[in-house]
């Protein structure tokens, strides 16, 4: 295979991350080229030597993936790890998404009930505001406190298990970079 049509293959697999990262990943790979052509290598051997394109460029988004995770922290970049660490291979969607969509399903149920307790709530407190004896005011304002306190305490409990969930993920991603990909095909192991 050509430098050429290596490169051209690396960036369409790379289809989908920001330019200025599918420039350095191509630079990367370019400079790969340049080097092992000054040490007398074709340009088929090099291309042979990094070996498929294709695959290089899934295993480069979802490294990509697996850092903007650790970098921002947000819902987007949690789905962009998830998806990275599906991406890697049609096993892993196999073995993976029958186990996560239930524990996402779960998540996404506590998510609501906090919100729909926080605002129930919210209810409480104001409807006894308004109600009429005194004694009453103060027990369902506080009743109304004490469920909105609660679901702002299992809203908190979801966050703190949808971050631990996407970070073991996260791991297994890199695990499965660093490990299980290279033995199976027949590689040493990275460091």
């Amino acid at each position: 295979m050509s430098r050429e049509l290596f490169l051209g293959r690396l960036r369409t697999g790379l289809a989908g991350l920001p330019p200025e990262t599918i420039e350095d990943y191509v630079a990367d790979y370019a400079a790969h080229f340049d080097e092992g052509v000054a040490a007398g290598r074709s340009e088929a051997d090099v291309a042979a030597g990094l070996g498929d394109p294709s695959r290089l460029a899934r295993e480069l988004k979802a490294e990509a993936g697996l850092k903007r995770w650790e970098t921002e922290r947000n819902p987007s970049a949690a789905a962009g790890a998830i998806f990275a660490v599906l991406g890697l291979g049609v096993l892993d969607v196999v073995i993976l998404l029958p186990i996560l969509l239930p524990i996402l399903g779960t998540l996404l149920g506590f998510a609501i009930a906090s919100v729909a307790g926080f605002a129930a709530g919210a209810f409480v407190f104001v409807a006894g505001a308004l109600a009429g004896a005194a004694r009453d005011i103060g027990a369902a304002m506080l009743a109304g406190l004490g469920v909105m306190a609660g679901s702002v305490s299992v809203g908190a409990l979801t966050a703190l298990v949808t971050i631990g969930l996407v970070n073991a993920l996260v791991w297994y991603g890199r695990l499965h970079l660093k490990l299980l990909k290279p033995a199976l095909e027949g590689g040493e192991v990275r460091k």
